[in-house]
């Protein structure tokens, strides 16, 4: 995330979004009791809660993607919401009328019951391997009129009509959990993960990351696709700024170490936003969990409702329950 300027305030607006500010709803009781928050705990004193975005815990686009899509003016239906497209534009290339993906490469964990997707963030895959992967894969990809291109170790491009109104989970969404219900809808797409779980079985960069003691590369996950709407931003509104330090362990459900986090986040962009607000600056603060999302803004409450709202803040653990 950026960095918070807490200088003279110029009244443009900021909004700070935290993804993952609450764990999965089975692991959140322990761990709230022990959070010391108050930069937080200030932040919902001194500003006020709009509607929340709700949701639920298996819509393929987490709440923190549909507060980034509404700052970029992208209404979507679940799960097509263009990043792909998206990421071209910004980057300066036309997108036209085509429909693009992200091809992350990735490792399945396949049980007899379940089969888990592993946080592709954590492969250590090399730019050297990565792009061997993509060679061997390219081929049956065109067979099925799908064009892959190379754009860094993690992801890869893909331009195909069949991404069009594609819906699929968010990385964010399916890391860590059982992915079976999120397979893709198409059939020529499930067919070609089946095709590269067998020719990655062999492949000899799996053979040099076995030995190495990485895991291999065995599968690959869709995600971000669709056309760019012509009324799309490229820049986002209100100044949206994300903190992306509390996924690691919420994915991981390492409560500990989301513990750790929140508290280093709070100390940080926390209080640069109280900052900003105690000096007049407008602000919004967005905070997501598996389900929901809330954005607080400026309070609009009488006198008496604000100096009540200072007295009594919403508990942490209230705050949790509804996210």
């Amino acid at each position: 995330m950026d960095s918070l300027d807490c200088g003279i305030p110029d009244n443009r607006p900021m909004h700070l979004l935290i993804p993952f500010a609450a764990p999965e709803p089975s692991a959140s009781t322990p761990i709230v009791p022990q959070l010391h928050l108050p930069n937080l705990q200030a932040l919902l004193r001194q500003l006020q809660p709009g509607a929340p975005d709700t949701g639920s815990a298996d819509t393929l686009t987490p709440p923190q993607e549909r507060v980034r899509a509404r700052a970029h003016g992208i209404a979507a239906a679940d799960g097509c919401i263009p990043w792909a497209a998206l990421a071209l534009a910004q980057a300066g290339r036309a997108t036209g009328d085509d429909a693009w993906a992200w091809i992350s490469p990735a490792h399945w964990i396949v049980g007899s019951a379940h089969i888990t997707l592993v946080d592709p963030a954590g492969l250590d895959l090399p730019e050297s391997e990565s792009r061997a992967l993509l060679a061997a894969m390219q081929p049956y990809f065109e067979q099925d009129g799908i064009t892959l291109e190379f754009h860094d170790a993690a992801r890869w491009l893909a331009r195909a009509s069949i991404f069009d109104h594609l819906a699929c989970a968010s990385l964010e969404r399916a890391v860590g959990h059982d992915i079976s219900q999120w397979m893709p809808a198409e059939p020529a797409l499930r067919r070609l993960q089946n095709e590269m779980q067998m020719l990655l079985y062999t492949h000899a960069v799996n053979d040099r990351r076995q030995a190495r003691g990485a895991v291999a590369v065995n599968s690959f996950w869709i995600h971000g696709c669709g056309k760019l709407p012509t009324m799309a931003l490229l820049q986002p509104q209100y100044g949206l700024q994300e903190v992306s330090t509390l996924r690691h362990a919420a994915t991981q459900q390492d409560l500990e170490g989301w513990q750790q986090a929140w508290e280093t986040v709070d100390r940080g962009p926390c209080q640069q936003l109280r900052q900003l607000v105690e000096v007049g600056q407008p602000t919004r603060l967005t905070l997501c969990g598996p389900r929901n999302a809330l954005t607080f803004g400026p309070a609009r409450a009488g006198l008496m409702q604000r100096l009540l709202g200072r007295v009594r803040p919403m508990p942490l653990g209230q705050l949790w329950s509804q996210l």
